[in-house]
């Protein structure tokens, strides 16, 4: 049996480590002496040698001692460890865009700047933007139809953005943070939000999602908007929506309703400055497919 401090020397180690981890369970001893005084095996040095190591990788002291307690216990500390470091060097990453976004701006730009990434987490999150959506998007549709258009309406911050990724998805923040418009007061969401113009929302936008997808491959090979499958499937999602069909005098209709309704172009601006010209927004792909309904609306009969 050794004393506390032959154990310390055996392990290159403190007593006052040795009693660290013994205090708080880690390292139970194998008897008392006589005068009161801790006596550990020979396997208690195997045992402070692992929590050692276990600490060298900044293992929390209760992580550790899931480890020691449980044999499969280290995959999920493992697993747990590298989520919370992705997060701390996420964060990280952010705060350096910051930094240099403050540091390479004018004099006169610093203290907006200031302000704007001042309300931004490091990392970000979306929540605020969820929100904004939850709020803008007509009420009762099905739970699964709502996560679908905040997958393809909400951007993710990257992982390693620039200052000015940074600076977009700070204003993309302050927009969508500000004060909405009173409902009643003003028609501030499209027509087809609105339950007295009688859409079916749910129908619109399941039909939406389906001509944006069609549309993406011509907008991101930058062609021209044309009449097409995707424009076809464009009309007939707000035709369904409102139990109609797709006709010229409905395109007509149609194309003239759009260019009334109200617009969020700044938000959509700000996420292609976030996300780059690799993915096309909705905002983005829903004005190429009007400028479709246009050229197709204004066309004269043959």
């Amino acid at each position: 049996m050794w004393s506390i401090g032959e154990l310390a020397e055996h392990a290159g180690v403190t007593v006052k480590t040795v009693r660290f981890y013994s205090d708080r369970g880690l390292l139970p001893e194998a008897a008392r002496s006589a005068g009161g005084h801790r006596r550990y095996g020979p396997e208690a040095l195997d045992r402070l040698r692992l929590i050692r190591s276990l600490r060298t990788l900044d293992l929390p002291v209760p992580d550790v001692g899931r480890v020691l307690d449980r044999e499969d216990a280290l995959e999920d500390v493992i697993a747990g460890q590298l989520r919370e470091l992705g997060s701390r060097m996420a964060a990280l990453r952010w705060r350096e865009a910051a930094l240099h976004l403050l540091r390479d701006c004018a004099p006169e730009e610093r203290a907006d700047r200031l302000r704007l990434i001042g309300a931004v987490t490091a990392p970000p999150d979306t929540a605020a933007l969820a929100r904004f959506w939850r709020r803008w998007l007509p009420p009762r549709l099905p739970a699964r139809l709502t996560s679908a258009i905040l997958e393809h309406a909400v951007p993710q911050p990257p992982a390693d953005p620039t200052p000015d990724q940074v600076l977009a998805f700070a204003r993309l923040h302050a927009f969508v943070s500000g004060p909405c418009p009173r409902t009643g007061t003003a028609h501030w969401q499209p027509a087809a939000h609105r339950p007295d113009e009688g859409y079916r929302p749910a129908v619109l936008y399941e039909g939406l999602i389906e001509a944006y997808g069609l549309a993406a491959a011509d907008i991101r090979g930058q062609r021209a908007p044309y009449e097409g499958e995707a424009l076809d499937c464009f009309v007939d999602a707000y035709a369904r929506s409102c139990g109609t069909r797709d006709t010229p005098a409905f395109r007509r209709v149609l194309s003239g309703q759009l260019a009334a309704d109200p617009r969020i172009d700044h938000y959509w601006q700000l996420v292609a400055e976030l996300t780059g010209p690799a993915a096309p927004t909705p905002g983005a792909t829903h004005d190429w497919l009007h400028a479709a309904l246009d050229a197709r609306s204004t066309r004269p009969a043959a």
